[in-house]
């Protein structure tokens, strides 16, 4: 949800998704290559999202990630999942 959410602004390589999801948490929430890139591909291979090679700022070659209609609407279900279940928690911490 966290990487198709951050896709949702803009096109991304691996390194910027996880930039992002680092600075925008206040580096509460680091992402390791470990887990992103296979987390990538499996959404690649959902058609979630789409890649394609581009040149980034500072003149390199990579792999950018684009989200599809289709992972647009995986991020609206998860979303609302997501909504559901902190409502959910705090209704159990609100109990004594």
């Amino acid at each position: 949800m966290l990487i198709l959410k951050t896709l949702a602004i803009a096109p991304m390589h691996g390194y910027g998704i996880a930039q992002h999801l680092k600075d925008i948490s206040r580096e509460v929430l680091q992402v390791e290559e470990g887990s992103l890139y296979p987390a990538l591909q499996r959404m690649r291979q959902r058609g979630l999202i789409k890649p394609d090679w581009r040149q980034t700022p500072n003149g390199q070659r990579a792999r950018y990630y684009t989200i599809t209609s289709a992972g647009r609407k995986q991020l609206g279900e998860s979303e609302s999942a997501y909504s559901e279940m902190i409502a959910a928690i705090a209704r159990v911490m609100r109990t004594t």
